[in-house]
C-alpha cells in the first residue's frame, strides 16, 4: 500500500512543523509550505514548498509541483494562519481583513484548488485546523474567534456538498499550544488614552495561557488518528480538559452564566 501524500500549509514552524515531522516518522510523504522559502535553506525534516495562502498563483504552483511528483494529494491540512488581539473598536480594519484573508479565505483558496484533484481521484481528506477559540467570542480575541468560527461552519457545509465524491472534510480545533503564534500575531497597540484600559491586563493573561500551553505533538497525534479513521467526524477538539470542557459548557449554560465565567477568567 502506498504511503499517504500529505500537504500541510504553514509547515515551517509550530503545529505544522511538528505534525509534518510526526507524519513523516509514520511513513507518510509530507510536503509543507512556507511564504518565505529562502528563510529555511537547511530545513531537512520534509519537503518545503513556497506557498502563500493569500496568493492563488503560488497555491496552484505548489499543488502542480506535488501532482507532477506524486500524482496525487491524499491529505490537505489547512494549518497556516495568523493571530490577532485587541479591542475590536480600536483594531485597524485592514488588520481585520488581513486576518480573515489568511485564516478563512486562505483555506478556502486551498480547498477550491485541491478539490478538483481529489474529485478526479474519487477520494481525499481535508483537515482544517481551527481553534477552540472559534467556539466562543473571547474578549480582545474576537476577530481571531470569528475567523476560526467561520471556517468551522464552512467545513460543515463543504462536508455535505462533497460527500458524494468520496472526499472527507473535518475540523480539528486545538486549544492553546506552545508555538510561536504569540510572537507573530498582530497586537493592537495599548493606547494611553484608550477607554479599554483593561486590554493590557487581558493581553498578559492571553500570553500567559500560551506560554503555559501544551506540546503541539498532541495535535500531530490527533491528526494521525483522523487520517487513519475510516469515517472522520465533523469536529475534533484537542487541548486541556478545561479547554475542551469549555466548549461543552458553552452549549449547556445560559449565555449570561458562560459570559460570567469568561469575564472571571480574564479578570474583567
Amino acid at each position: 500500500m502506498d504511503s499517504k501524500v500529505v500537504l500541510i500549509t504553514g509547515g515551517s514552524s509550530g503545529i505544522g512543523k511538528t505534525t509534518g515531522i510526526f507524519l513523516s516518522s509514520k511513513g507518510m510523504k509530507v510536503y509543507g509550505t512556507t511564504r518565505n522559502l529562502e528563510k529555511y535553506p537547511d530545513f531537512g525534516h520534509f519537503t518545503l514548498l513556497q506557498l502563500d495562502v493569500k496568493d492563488h498563483e503560488s497555491i496552484d504552483r505548489a499543488i502542480d509541483t506535488i501532482m507532477s511528483r506524486e500524482g496525487r494529494i491524499d491529505v490537505l491540512i489547512n494549518n497556516a494562519g495568523v493571530g490577532i488581539t485587541g479591542p475590536i473598536e480600536e483594531t485597524p480594519l485592514e488588520e481585520i481583513q488581513n486576518t480573515f484573508d489568511s485564516n478563512l479565505y486562505g483555506p478556502l483558496r486551498m480547498m477550491q484548488s485541491i478539490l478538483p484533484h481529489m474529485r478526479k481521484k474519487g477520494k481525499g481528506l481535508i483537515i482544517n485546523i481551527t481553534s477552540i477559540a472559534g467556539y466562543m467570542g473571547l474578549p480582545f480575541r474576537g476577530i481571531y474567534s470569528a475567523t476560526k468560527g467561520s471556517l468551522e461552519l464552512v467545513t460543515e457545509a463543504l462536508r455535505m456538498e462533497t460527500h458524494t465524491f468520496g472526499i472527507q472534510i473535518t475540523n480539528l480545533a486545538p486549544g492553546d499550544f506552545a508555538t510561536n503564534i504569540a510572537a507573530g500575531r498582530y497586537h493592537s497597540p495599548v493606547l494611553e488614552d484608550s477607554p479599554y484600559t483593561h486590554y493590557a491586563r487581558t493581553l498578559e493573561t492571553i500570553n500567559d495561557d500560551v506560554q503555559a500551553a501544551g506540546d503541539p505533538i498532541l495535535v500531530a497525534k490527533k491528526v494521525y488518528t483522523i487520517i487513519n479513521a475510516k469515517n472522520p467526524k465533523g469536529h475534533y477538539l484537542v487541548g486541556t480538559f478545561m479547554q475542551r470542557f469549555s466548549v461543552f459548557l458553552k452549549k449547556i449554560l445560559p449565555d449570561k452564566v458562560f459570559e460570567k465565567l469568561l469575564l472571571n477568567h480574564y479578570k474583567l
